[in-house]
Order: structure tokens, then sequence, then C-alpha cells
């Protein structure tokens, strides 16, 4: 299973260079499980993605799971370049539409006059729409198990846990915690799982002013990854305002083993392979993580990539990148 970041900023796109560091796409991650090819979310980040898989010259045949229909999630579905082919194989999957409406609906509310110049219409893919209740179980190929649960945010979310072979993921984002107890529906999501992705949108100084708005801090995604034995955190979905780092320092106390990344700087990419496991003596985790940072970041180049690393990673990276290892 590899798992590859294409937005990870909240809320709005930001293509300003000051904060490009830490992402400019809204959400987009795309996941392979051996040849499938699953996305969550169509934010902003999707049109690059849609844009390499065209560069590919393959047929596109993949599965779209949406947390939910904000503006944040979807706007890049009219730019996925794969929907305008014919040869393209697209199934739509939300779980918090229902009963009042349906995906189709979203869809055809958000490109229409006058606020989008085309319609779904103009989409020449094939398209199948799946609409299912959050906490239903999913299971979209052979081999391949996706658990669901609702997630605390105005007009609902949806979280997803895939489980495919001997790995499993979780994402879980546009959700707010509960103060003083631990969400039981994102404890189960994210269960020993090998990469837990949460909203962390605030720190919990600025959480007070933002109570009631469905998101995070990455001090909440810290003790829920610890309590679910997850073995890496990916800190997601970075205020707009965010020019440094969200977590600020080594985290003391409760979590400081924990690893976690802060997903950003380009189009957001970062690849995680769980292929083959790390040696004993550098880490207790699967994840094996190479940091690379290139040249100057911007909204339109992919700039850091995780993957297998042939030598030991430091213990904690507060240099360069915006993606730590700790």
């Amino acid at each position: 299973m590899t798992v590859q970041f294409w937005g990870v900023r909240g809320s709005l796109a930001c293509p300003e260079p000051e904060v490009a560091r830490y992402g400019g796409n809204t959400s987009c991650v795309e996941v392979r499980c051996g040849d499938r090819l699953l996305i969550f979310d169509a934010g902003t980040g999707l049109r690059s993605l849609g844009n390499t898989l065209t560069r590919s010259g393959r047929p596109i045949d993949a599965d779209l799971f949406f947390s939910h229909f904000h503006i944040d999630h979807v706007a890049g579905l009219p730019f996925f370049a794969p929907i305008y082919e014919p040869t393209t194989r697209l199934r739509l999957w939300a779980g918090n539409l229902l009963p009042s409406r349906r995906i189709v609906q979203a869809i055809g509310q958000m490109m229409s006059e006058p606020l989008f110049p085309l319609g779904p219409d103009s989409f020449k893919a094939a398209i199948e729409f799946h609409d299912f209740y959050a906490g239903d179980v999913l299971k979209p190929h052979p081999g391949m198990t996706l658990r669901t649960a609702p997630l605390n945010h105005p007009g609902g979310a949806t979280g997803y846990r895939l489980e495919y072979g001997k790995s499993a993921i979780a994402y879980i984002t546009d959700t707010e915690h509960r103060p003083g107890a631990l969400d039981k529906d994102v404890l189960q999501l994210a269960r020993d799982v090998d990469l837990m992705i949460y909203d962390c949108n605030y720190t919990e100084e600025e959480y007070p002013a933002h109570v009631g708005w469905g998101h995070s801090t990455w001090q909440q995604g810290v003790h829920l990854a610890n309590a679910a034995g997850a073995k890496l955190l990916a800190i997601f979905h970075h205020d707009g305002a965010r020019r440094r780092a969200a977590r600020p320092d080594r985290p003391r106390g409760e979590g400081a083993a924990r690893r976690h990344i802060g997903c950003g700087r380009g189009p957001d990419a970062a690849l995680l392979d769980s292929r083959k496991p790390d040696r004993p003596h550098e880490t207790p985790h699967r994840w094996n993580l190479l940091l690379r940072v290139p040249g100057p970041a911007s909204m339109g180049s992919n700039s850091i990539a995780l993957g297998m690393s042939p030598r030991p990673i430091p213990p904690a990276s507060r240099t360069g990148g915006f993606f730590s290892a700790v």
C-alpha cells in the first residue's frame, strides 16, 4: 500500500509563497492498493493528481471517497482532467448526504450557475455514484475493506479506515474533538493503523476561538493516535494562515514517542511505502521515511517525497522541511 498527499491545506487553497511551505492545495490523498487507485477527497490537489494520471497515458480506473461536500473538499472535481476522458471509469462514494440528498445532486448544485459555467453533463467518464450511511462497511474490491464512521463536523462528515493485506490507514479529517473525552468513533477507525491522517487545523491555543467550527488540534491528534496505537500520525488540514509548523517543538510527556509528519510543500506530495519493515534498532514502527527537500516551494511543484530510506532517520527533524519525523 502506498499513500501520496496532493493537498493538505484546510478550508481554502493558499498560493502565497509565504504559506506554501506547509502546502497550498486543499484535501486530496492518493492511495494505491496493488493496482487499485483510491482517492480521498477532491480538493484543489485533485487537479495536480489528475494531470499526473493523464500524463501516464493509461486509462484511469479509480474510486473517489468524499469525507463531505464542503467546497474545499470538492473544488478540484471539475478540474480533474481524467473525468473528461471517455476511457475513464470513476466510482464516487459519500456517506454524509443521505437521506436528504445524493452525490449527483451535490455535484450538480456546485457545478451550476451562478457558481460554475459547466454542469456535470460535461463529464465524459463512466461514473457510478455510491451513497451510503457513515457507519457502513464498504468492500469496493476483493481483499479491500473500508470501515466508516460519522465525524463531528457541521453538516456531517465521514471518516474512513482502509484495510488491505496486512496494512491499514485511517483518513479522519474535518472533525472536532470533544473536550475531556476521546471520540470513540475516531479511536475505532484508528486502532493499530499504520498511518492515521487527522484534522490538525488548530493549536490548543487557537481552538477556543473556533469552537463549533468542526476542526481539531495537533495535540488532540497525538492523544488520539497514542490511545489508538496508531504507528504514524500525519498532521493534516492546516489552517489557511499557517506560516510555521503547528507543532512548534517535539511533544513532551504523553505522545513523545509518537512519530508524526506535518504534511505540506507544493501540491503536498508525500509517498509512504509500507512494503518493507524498518530495521528493529532504528524504530519500532513499520515506516521508514526519506525526506527530500528540493528548491523553493510553489503551489505547482511536487517537492517532498517520503519513501523507503536506506539509512537511519534522525529521531527528530526541526529543520528545513515541513515534513518532520519524530
